[in-house]
């Protein structure tokens, strides 16, 4: 049958489930929203206030409940904006579809009004992307763009489309999609590589399994929960692999590498075969990569083979979907024992637990709190920096996609936009961003999002006045110079809460924070808290850039080494 071409996106959308988009009109993307203002009972849209709050939050979206996130946005700047947000799921392998709009395809190429090229500029930042000029072309282009988004390793993915193809009529037949898991999950290993894995484990007396954000997209959760307990290791994750293996369980260590702890980072320096699960050895993790486990055989699964051996030379590579290969291993693994290994890193987590100042209200202490009234299950979205540590820190993650975080890119301004999205997709959970005072001011503006549509997500401010990882670095490894990360200024974060509609407190006692967080979460509309900390608190254990995971420091041993 013939439709609008505008409208056969919308009936694109509907096929695949989609029940919820993020994104702001413009001229050329006009003709998608009207037929969005048609389909209104029947998709969702979410105006943010800046295009790279939709992205963010169709990023929140797609982390929270695993299935495609879709945001929207006009040509020119429009496009532009989403970009940070693409290249923030491109580089953490999170699902998203980005629809843009673009001037006519007869005016394209010709320096028109709001015009760029789109496609070329988030070629290095998307697993693929699309330019649409005729309606008969949208439906196939659309659905092959949700498949790509999905399938193996996912990623985001952008369809570009001209305004003709909007306005015009194309064909559009209706079809059923298959939307299991399993469907779009990619394995290349052999039964052999199975084999070879079973033996170094049979042979191994010091085993320790290292999680990532790939054990997550796989739902591999309780295929590890079977693997680790089979083969008698304890578990670290990376930033991205947290909720993947209980953060309560004995077995599990904390997170590994820069801001790991001393436990993780001793263990896998020790062991004497490191199994990694989807996770791409990031430098974070391994600090001086030629000496990470450098007394271990390394065996490393992950369903991108690009990444078998880039960063780590391993033993054996296996490549393929997670949840497939632990399985496989499951099914023929006999049971192993270490009982001193085991004993070993029990007595490690005892010698070398996370510490803090537990005289005064600091990030740890707020965490904490939040973890305690929130008895572990609330969904915990960060900005990048010291509280994002903090939270990975301090937090026990339960579950897969619990904490949303911009890991590989790294961007500041995230968790804002990401928790509005997760709230969307996920309503029957609290949902807490946690951010520092420099990140929130990049997109603070989402909280009139959150308040235009009552969304009760809860913000968090740790507010110390300063740029607090970068000052920690200045701190650490240059003389105390601190060059530009001073934010001791006049802005009232308050102020701004409540003039964007939200309800706001400042907290600076331990008593205060505890009683604003008990509030907050029983608030039904968002709630921002203020909390003013030290601007000199430094998040610990740290190794310093460049050094082996081992050399992991803390505050004692800052103290020792300055007598």
């Amino acid at each position: 049958m013939k439709l609008k071409g505008s409208d056969i996106v919308v009936e694109c959308l509907l096929e695949q489930g989609v029940d919820t988009v993020f994104g702001y009109p413009g001229g050329t993307i006009l003709e998608v929203y009207d037929s969005l203002y048609k389909y209104q009972d029947k998709i969702n849209h979410v105006l943010t206030s800046h295009e790279q709050g939709a992205a963010h939050a169709a990023d929140g979206y797609a982390r929270a409940t695993g299935k495609v996130g879709v945001c929207m946005a006009t040509s020119g700047p429009g496009a532009t904006n989403l970009v940070t947000g693409i290249a923030t799921a491109y580089m953490d392998s999170i699902p998203i579809v980005a629809i843009t709009a673009n001037v006519a395809a007869s005016a394209l190429g010709k320096d028109s009004f709001q015009e760029i090229d789109i496609k070329g500029v988030t070629i290095p930042v998307t697993k693929h992307n699309f330019i649409v000029k005729s309606a008969d072309e949208l439906a196939p282009t659309i659905r092959r763009a949700f498949k790509i988004a999905r399938s193996g390793r996912p990623g985001p993915v952008l369809v570009d489309i001209t305004k003709n193809a909007t306005v015009s009529e194309g064909e559009f037949t209706p079809e059923k999609i298959v939307d299991e898991p399993d469907h779009y999950k990619v394995s290349s290993y052999q039964q052999d590589q199975i084999k070879e894995a079973i033996e170094m484990i049979k042979q191994s007396e010091r085993p320790f399994v290292f999680v990532g954000g790939g054990a997550i997209a796989s739902g591999a959760s309780d295929a590890l929960k079977e693997f680790v307990e089979k083969i008698d290791a304890p578990v670290t994750d990376s930033l991205m692999g947290k909720g993947c293996f209980d953060g309560l369980n004995p077995r599990y260590t904390g997170m590994l590498g820069m801001h790991g702890t001393k436990t993780s980072n001793l263990g896998v320096s020790c062991c004497d075969l490191l199994i990694t699960i989807g996770a791409r050895f990031s430098d974070r993790v391994t600090g001086n990569p030629k000496k990470f486990a450098s007394n271990a055989k390394k065996i490393h699964i992950d369903i991108d083979e690009a990444e078998i051996n880039k960063n780590i030379k391993v033993d054996l590579g296996i490549v393929g979907d997670a949840k497939a290969i632990l399985e496989a291993l499951n099914l023929f693994m006999p049971q192993q024992n270490h009982p001193q290994w085991m004993k070993q890193i029990r007595e490690l987590k005892e010698r070398y637990p996370l510490r803090y100042d537990t005289s005064r209200l600091t990030g740890p202490y707020i965490i904490e709190q939040l973890d305690l009234l929130t008895d572990s299950q609330a969904i915990i979205t960060t900005d990048v920096g010291q509280h994002q540590m903090w939270a990975a820190q301090y937090y026990h993650f339960r579950r897969p996609r619990q904490f949303l975080s911009s890991g590989g890119l790294g961007t500041m301004g995230y968790g804002l936009g990401a928790s509005i999205g997760a709230k969307y997709g996920v309503p029957d959970k609290p949902v807490i961003n946690i951010a520092g005072d420099g990140c929130f001011r990049m997109n603070m503006n989402e909280l009139a999002t959150a308040s235009r549509y009552n969304v009760p997500i809860i913000q968090i401010v740790f507010n110390n006045h300063v740029l607090g990882m970068v000052r920690q670095w200045q701190t650490l490894f240059y003389g105390k110079r601190y060059s530009q990360t001073v934010l001791h200024d006049k802005v009232d974060f308050v102020k701004v809460a409540e003039g964007l509609g939200c309800e706001a407190v400042r907290v600076t006692t331990k008593e205060e924070a505890k009683a604003a967080l008990e509030k907050a979460l029983e608030a039904d509309h968002p709630f921002v808290i203020d909390a003013i900390i030290d601007d000199d608190d430094k998040v610990y254990p740290m190794v310093a850039p460049g050094a082996p995971i081992e050399s992991a420091f803390d505050a004692e041993d800052v103290k020792a080494k300055q007598k």
